[in-house]
């Protein structure tokens, strides 16, 4: 199970050395977000013990996504060692385009 980000714990789980960790930014009026939540879902299965899956409904942490500069919806964050490496965004996005950041996050 994904876990829930806030701003309480952001820092705290993406800031985690030897650690990768995607985070899914999703609201619930987002279609594209809730069409892609299943094989999200599955990711976990697929890169269990290697990333961590997290998701953060930017609903109720709007200050945070505005200081994250995430400005559009669904948005996923790729942290290693607790630095940002990859960003992917926007209504086209595949889970395909995820696997692939994610297997580039991991190979470096």
């Amino acid at each position: 199970m994904a876990i829930e980000l806030n701003r309480d714990n952001y820092e705290e789980v993406t800031g985690e050395k030897g650690q990768v960790v995607l985070v899914d930014f999703w609201g619930p009026k987002c279609a594209p977000c809730l069409a892609l939540m299943p094989a999200v879902a599955e990711l976990e299965k697929q890169y269990e013990g290697r990333v961590k899956i997290t998701k953060l409904d930017s609903t109720g942490n709007r200050m945070l996504c505005a200081k994250l500069r995430v400005m559009g919806l669904p948005t996923f964050i790729i942290y290693k060692d607790g630095d940002e490496k990859e960003r992917l965004s926007g209504e086209g996005l595949t889970i395909e385009n995820i696997k692939e950041a994610l297997d580039n996050v991991l190979s470096t």
